[in-house]
Protein backbone atom coordinates (compact mmCIF):
# COMPACT_ATOMS: atom_id res chain seq x y z
CA UNK A 1 0.00 0.00 0.00
CA UNK A 2 3.07 2.05 0.91
CA UNK A 3 3.82 1.93 -2.86
CA UNK A 4 0.61 2.87 -4.60
CA UNK A 5 0.19 6.09 -1.72
CA UNK A 6 3.59 6.99 -3.02
CA UNK A 7 2.85 6.26 -6.86
CA UNK A 8 -0.43 7.94 -6.66
CA UNK A 9 1.07 11.32 -5.37
CA UNK A 10 3.62 11.21 -7.81
CA UNK A 11 1.62 10.20 -11.06
CA UNK A 12 -0.81 13.29 -9.54
CA UNK A 13 1.93 15.06 -9.55
CA UNK A 14 3.56 14.77 -12.90
CA UNK A 15 -0.03 14.41 -15.00
CA UNK A 16 -2.64 16.94 -14.64
CA UNK A 17 -5.26 14.38 -16.00
CA UNK A 18 -4.68 12.44 -12.51
CA UNK A 19 -5.90 14.87 -9.81
CA UNK A 20 -7.14 14.54 -6.16
CA UNK A 21 -9.91 17.30 -5.09
CA UNK A 22 -8.68 20.03 -2.27
CA UNK A 23 -7.09 22.73 -2.18
CA UNK A 24 -3.86 22.05 -0.49
CA UNK A 25 -2.47 19.41 0.39
CA UNK A 26 -3.36 18.89 3.78
CA UNK A 27 -6.78 18.14 2.24
CA UNK A 28 -5.30 15.82 -0.48
CA UNK A 29 -3.93 13.30 2.04
CA UNK A 30 -7.09 11.09 3.02
CA UNK A 31 -8.46 10.97 -0.33
CA UNK A 32 -5.00 9.98 -1.66
CA UNK A 33 -4.80 6.85 1.32
CA UNK A 34 -8.65 6.28 0.21
CA UNK A 35 -7.63 5.73 -3.47
CA UNK A 36 -4.12 3.90 -2.31
CA UNK A 37 -6.47 1.58 -0.77
CA UNK A 38 -9.13 1.03 -3.11
CA UNK A 39 -6.04 0.24 -5.98
CA UNK A 40 -4.55 -2.31 -3.49
CA UNK A 41 -7.47 -4.15 -2.89
CA UNK A 42 -7.89 -4.27 -7.26
CA UNK A 43 -4.27 -5.41 -7.62
CA UNK A 44 -4.91 -8.55 -5.34
CA UNK A 45 -7.97 -9.48 -6.17
CA UNK A 46 -9.21 -8.32 -9.79
CA UNK A 47 -5.80 -7.58 -11.62
CA UNK A 48 -4.51 -11.13 -11.08
CA UNK A 49 -7.70 -12.97 -12.82
CA UNK A 50 -7.50 -9.67 -15.60
CA UNK A 51 -3.92 -11.20 -16.06
CA UNK A 52 -4.25 -14.66 -16.46
CA UNK A 53 -7.56 -14.34 -18.95
CA UNK A 54 -5.41 -11.85 -20.94
CA UNK A 55 -2.61 -14.65 -21.21
CA UNK A 56 -2.53 -14.66 -24.34
CA UNK A 57 -2.64 -11.10 -25.72
CA UNK A 58 0.31 -10.62 -23.27
CA UNK A 59 2.30 -13.59 -25.37
CA UNK A 60 1.50 -11.89 -28.74
CA UNK A 61 2.09 -8.27 -27.35
CA UNK A 62 5.36 -9.21 -25.51
CA UNK A 63 4.04 -7.77 -22.02
CA UNK A 64 3.14 -4.74 -23.65
CA UNK A 65 -0.76 -5.50 -23.43
CA UNK A 66 0.22 -5.61 -19.52
CA UNK A 67 0.11 -1.57 -20.06
CA UNK A 68 -3.18 -1.75 -20.81
CA UNK A 69 -4.44 -4.18 -18.16
CA UNK A 70 -2.73 -1.34 -15.48
CA UNK A 71 -4.37 1.58 -16.91
CA UNK A 72 -7.54 -0.08 -16.78
CA UNK A 73 -7.03 -0.88 -13.60
CA UNK A 74 -6.57 2.49 -12.84
CA UNK A 75 -9.35 3.43 -14.10
CA UNK A 76 -11.72 0.94 -12.44
CA UNK A 77 -10.07 2.89 -9.33
CA UNK A 78 -11.56 6.40 -10.66
CA UNK A 79 -14.78 5.04 -11.60
CA UNK A 80 -14.76 3.07 -7.71
CA UNK A 81 -13.50 6.76 -6.26
CA UNK A 82 -16.49 8.36 -8.09
CA UNK A 83 -18.97 5.49 -6.88
CA UNK A 84 -17.60 6.97 -3.03
CA UNK A 85 -17.11 10.18 -4.04
CA UNK A 86 -13.90 10.25 -2.99
CA UNK A 87 -12.51 13.31 -5.15
CA UNK A 88 -10.44 11.22 -7.34
CA UNK A 89 -10.41 11.52 -11.14
CA UNK A 90 -8.08 9.84 -14.30
CA UNK A 91 -8.94 12.21 -17.41
CA UNK A 92 -9.20 9.56 -20.10
CA UNK A 93 -7.30 6.14 -21.40
CA UNK A 94 -3.97 7.81 -22.43
CA UNK A 95 -3.39 9.38 -19.18
CA UNK A 96 -4.26 6.35 -17.37
CA UNK A 97 -1.35 4.53 -19.30
CA UNK A 98 1.20 7.32 -18.31
CA UNK A 99 -0.04 6.86 -14.88
CA UNK A 100 0.10 3.64 -14.34
CA UNK A 101 3.40 3.34 -16.17
CA UNK A 102 4.52 6.08 -13.13
CA UNK A 103 3.24 3.75 -10.89
CA UNK A 104 5.24 0.74 -12.09
CA UNK A 105 8.13 2.51 -11.91
CA UNK A 106 7.65 4.29 -8.35
CA UNK A 107 6.28 1.15 -7.00
CA UNK A 108 9.27 -0.94 -7.75
CA UNK A 109 11.17 2.13 -6.38
CA UNK A 110 9.52 2.02 -3.23
CA UNK A 111 9.44 -1.85 -2.96
CA UNK A 112 13.36 -1.77 -3.20
CA UNK A 113 14.17 0.50 -0.62
CA UNK A 114 11.28 -1.15 1.92
CA UNK A 115 13.06 -4.30 0.93
CA UNK A 116 16.34 -2.96 1.74
CA UNK A 117 15.91 -1.88 5.51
Amino acid sequence: MIANVAGLAVAAWFFDGIWFEGGDWQEKVIPLLIVAAILSVIDIFVAPVVKILSIPFIIVTVGLFLLVINALMLLLTDWIAGVFDVGFGVDGFWTAVGGSIVLSIVGWFVNIVVAED
